[in-house]
Formats: structure tokens, sequence, C-alpha cells
């Protein structure tokens, strides 16, 4: 119509017809096949009928017109392949929504004593599932919990997460021993991953005090009830999950103090290896201690709001969150505390000392 009112008030009949084809070419951007061709046929009528009030001379009109209609076709066509496209997408998306549920299960935001908080981002946000892997495992034994990183993106990194995953939600709940679960899931790696293929992690127990093993992953934060921050360092480094038989090395089980009002942080390298512009690394403890509250997932809100902004809106690489935090009250109903923890005499004996730094009670052999 544009075109059209310049051409009427202008009078300059053939040079401003060219400009009808831009009518359906804008509108395959938006609209439909049958949109796109009404606009075109609609266009092709308009530049048919300012040729006959401007009697243009020649064949000029009826190249101009089929022009219109050459765009109009080729516009059709483009909105065709581009309904397709976004088809397909949603179809992936649907699917990988599911593989994201099927795998990362959604976490309950209390367990007994316990409140949760989770936060995840895949690098491939329109896939939305990464190689990051979290779960929340209640069993007899204690609340148990992994957070991991597998090597690699894309669907090896998937499967190899959904293996993890598998084999803890089952040893967690059959093994008594924390070593014992993460020997199940290091067998397991051993006979299904490549040779240069690794994960990973730390595995978590909630039974009083707190059991940390970490497989080569980022330190845990320990936040205290008063707000300080401060990292869960090994007191001797263990490897990945998946290259024990290569470095003979096997972890070791730390006892964390973990009192009320405290709260534990897992997370991956794709948080505190996120880079702004100027190319520094996102601050996470920082973060944290300045968006602590006794609220998981508020402070999980303001966390990864704050990383997103770090970053300028967009990560980089699959980052996951996992925030837990013991509660002051009993839970409601007079619930019973967690099952699997150990008796008062036994917790009295256990050597913890305060600081978040843990003590090891056993260092080989998965038993303690």
């Amino acid at each position: 119509m544009v075109v059209v009112l310049v051409d009427l008030l202008t009078g300059a009949g053939l040079p401003w017809l060219p400009m009808l084809a831009a009518g359906p070419a804008l509108a395959a951007t938006t609209n439909g096949p049958r949109g796109v061709l009404c606009v075109g046929l609609l266009a092709a009528a308009l530049c048919a009928a300012l040729s006959t009030v401007f009697t243009v001379p020649g064949r000029e009109p009826a190249a101009v017109l089929c022009s219109v209609l050459a765009v109009t076709a080729a516009s059709t066509l483009a909105s065709e392949l581009r309904g397709r496209r976004e088809r397909v997408l949603a179809a992936v998306r649907s699917v990988a929504e599911a593989a994201q549920h099927a795998l990362l299960k959604p976490v309950p935001e209390t367990v007994g004593r316990f409140q949760v908080a989770v936060r995840y981002s895949a690098a491939a946000a329109e896939a939305r599932i990464g190689g990051d892997l979290y779960a929340l495992v209640p069993t007899p034994h204690g609340v148990r919990l992994i957070v991991g990183d597998v090597r690699g993106k894309g669907l090896p990194a998937v499967s190899t997460a959904a293996l993890v995953l598998g084999v803890f939600r089952e040893a967690a709940y059959d093994e008594p021993d924390l070593l014992a679960v993460v020997g199940r899931i290091e067998r397991s790696l051993a006979r299904n991953l490549g040779p240069d293929d690794f994960v990973t992690a730390v595995v978590v127990g909630c039974p009083r005090p707190g059991e940390v093993v970490n497989c080569g992953h980022a330190p845990p934060l320990l936040i205290s009830a008063a707000g300080e921050v401060e990292p869960v360092e090994p007191v001797r480094p263990a490897p990945p999950l998946g290259l024990r038989a290569l470095s003979g090395e096997h972890p070791e089980l730390y006892l964390l103090p973990f009192s009320d009002g405290d709260q534990l942080l897992l997370y991956t390298d794709g948080v505190t290896e996120a880079r702004d512009q100027a190319r520094e690394f996102y601050p996470l403890a920082e973060g944290v201690a300045r968006h602590v509250s006794d609220d998981p997932a508020r402070t999980l809100s303001a966390v990864h709001a704050d990383l997103l902004a770090h970053v300028g809106g967009r990560l980089h690489d699959d980052a996951a969150l996992l925030l837990l935090r013991q509660s002051v009250e009993e839970p409601a109903g007079g619930e019973p505390e967690e099952a699997g923890r150990a008796p008062d005499a036994e917790r009295e004996a256990m050597p913890v000392r305060s600081g978040a730094r843990p003590v090891a009670v056993t260092c080989r052999g998965g038993s303690r």
C-alpha cells in the first residue's frame, strides 16, 4: 500500500512498481504459504492496475509483473520450508524435554529436614539438555545427591550422563557405604566408556554429619548459618570417574560439619568458568555471599540471574547448581529425621571438627 500511495502521489509510474515485490518477500518471514500467496496476488493486481492507470508503454509492465509473480512463488516456497523447520524444531524440543525429565528428574523442594533448589542451563539452548548431571535420592541411609560433568557435549555426553545417573540411583538406595556407591559407578563407567572419556563428580550423603566424595570435581561451597562461604577442598585430590584404572588412585570419604541452617552448594564448571567480556571468570563464592538467604530457591534464582548478567545473557557451557539447606525446624507433622542416621553415641565418636574443610576418615578400599 505504501508503494501505491507513493506512486499515486508522485505520478512516477514504472520506477516504483518493482517495489511491489517486497510485499510477498516480507510476508514470508511471518506468514504461512497462503498468506504469502494472497499478498503476492494482491501485489500483482496492483501492479497491473497501476500500469493501466499510468498507461506505461512497452514491455516494462509485463516484466515487472513477472518479477512480482516470481518473487511470490519463491516466497511461498520459503514460507513452507520455514514452517517445516519450525515443526521439526518443536518436535526436537519436545523429545529433548522428555529426555531431560527422564534423566534429570525434578528435585522436590523439601526432603525430610532439607530444603533443595536446582538451576540447570544447557549450552545447546535449543536442545535444553547437555552433559551436566544431578540427582537427589532419599534412601534408608539418608539423603544422597550427585552433581557431575561429563567430558564432551552432544548425544555421547547425554548417554554417559544417563548411565551415571542410572547407576547412582540404584546404588544410592542399595549401598550403606557412600564409597561403595562411587565404586559401582566407577566399575560401570570402566566397562562402557572409551579410554579418553571420564566424568567429574561430587557425591554427598546427608546423615549427620555430611559425607562427601569428590572425584576430580570443583569443590562444593559450604555456607554457614551466619552467611560465611568456604570451599570444601579435598585433602588429597581423586581422579575423575572412569580414570581410576589409569591412575591407581582411590577416592576418599570426608565428613562434613553440617549444622542446622547450614547450606551446601554443588555446581559444575560451566558456572565458575563463565567469562564476561573482559574474560574474567564469574566469582561464584562472592556471588553466593551476596545473595544467600534462608530460601534456597530464592538464593539460586539470584545467583543464576547474576551469572547471566556476568556473561551477557547466555552461557556457552552447560551449568548446573544444586543447593541443599538443612532446616532449623523439625519436619511438619512430626516426621522423623532422615533414615540412616547414625545413633547418637556413634555420631559423637565421629572425628568431626568445625570449619568447612572436611575430615578424611578413610582413604582406600571402598569401606570405612
